[in-house]
């Protein structure tokens, strides 16, 4: 079994702001075009599609690959947001590619 420490698992939750059906819609849409739509399990960037099935476990259940895809998203939405994640606007890619990693910078922190 793999445990993940307390910290890392209040901040992914705390970073990862959009729920798991938000995520999903959200990788869904990105993903669409006019020519070819994917499969809905295959939408979005693999990380993307990481972050929407860890949303989906149970802390008991995640494996240490789910483990190290955490600790790589709470440190990705760090590297671009402030600590505090208050909403904050900006350009639309850099939204986009934060969105898609499950982390909405226009909502609210809890």
């Amino acid at each position: 079994m793999t445990t993940v420490d307390d910290e890392l698992w209040d901040e992914f939750h705390r970073v990862v702001n959009m729920t798991s059906r938000e995520l999903g819609d959200w990788l869904r849409t990105r993903d669409a075009g006019e020519d070819v739509e994917p499969m809905p399990d295959q939408a979005g960037s693999p990380t993307g599609r990481e972050v929407l099935s860890i949303l989906g476990k149970r802390r008991t259940d995640l494996t240490d690959e789910d483990v190290h895809v955490m600790g790589r998203v709470v440190e990705r939405v760090h590297q671009q947001r402030r600590d505090d994640l208050e909403p904050t606007a900006g350009q639309a890619a850099w939204r986009y590619r934060l969105m898609s990693l499950g982390h909405d910078p226009l909502k609210p922190a809890d």
